[in-house]
């Protein structure tokens, strides 16, 4: 029988109450041993292993100590999860912490086996789409 959105559904419940409630040991209790995060947007910061896990997370902690996690939207697909996420808090200046975006995680054995992060901090610019192009995929004007 095809797994089903119950199956994948509390280790990501229980990665964002840990990660609302600041549990470290909760947070890398999700994840197996062997964990391997594939970041497809900066390739350089793919990993595997659940002590990078633990790393990346008390940096997380200690920098944003008020984050707090919220799964928006999630769906399955033949052994995975796809969830979409705010994660917001204070950053050590003051200012704001927003991130937004998507993590797909492959889920076996109740725990988070693999990952593909789409996750980026929100660009609060005042860009609308028309320049956004134009600065980013056309390139700059030329001058008159």
């Amino acid at each position: 029988m095809p797994s089903s959105f119950h199956d994948f559904l509390p280790v990501v419940e229980r990665l964002v109450l840990a990660t609302n409630a600041h549990d470290i040991e909760g947070i890398v209790a999700c994840f197996a041993d062997d964990y391997w995060l594939e970041a497809p947007l900066h390739p350089a910061r793919s990993f595997r292993g659940k002590e990078q896990v633990r790393r990346n997370w008390t940096q997380i902690l200690r920098a944003i100590p008020d984050v707090q996690a919220r799964v928006l939207r999630a769906a399955t697909d033949e052994g995975s999860v796809w969830t979409e996420w705010e994660m917001s808090g204070t950053r050590p200046d003051g200012g704001n912490h927003l991130m937004r975006g998507v993590f797909i995680f492959g889920v076996a054995d109740g725990l988070l086996r693999w990952g593909r992060m789409f996750l980026e901090p929100v660009d609060e610019s005042p860009l609308d789409m028309d320049a956004a192009l134009q600065t980013r995929v056309l390139g700059p004007r030329p001058a008159s």
